[in-house]
């Protein structure tokens, strides 16, 4: 979803938005965990720390993830080139 807002004659400022409620506002939320797995060779436990960064609607909290933020915006530079 786009928000557009008109800067000059020459400028346009097209905003990402949350597609359930059209807020423009995000903020990075992170989640910290780690996950044990045994290996062959030992009986120790091994683990790998995993770092999940979304980015959460500020109005409706729905939870983005970068991948689908930049493809959002790769639809708006695709819609603003052909628009040319």
């Amino acid at each position: 979803m786009i928000r557009r807002g008109e800067l000059g004659m020459e400028e346009i400022l097209d905003f990402f938005v949350c597609d359930s409620c059209s807020n423009r506002e995000f903020k990075r939320v992170y989640t910290f965990s780690l996950r044990f797995h045994r290996v062959n060779f030992s009986d120790d436990l091994i683990y790998d720390k995993i770092i999940e960064e979304l980015y959460e609607c500020c109005k409706c909290r729905k939870k983005f993830t970068l991948d689908q933020i930049e493809a959002g915006l790769d639809k708006i530079k695709k819609l603003r080139k052909g628009a040319q």
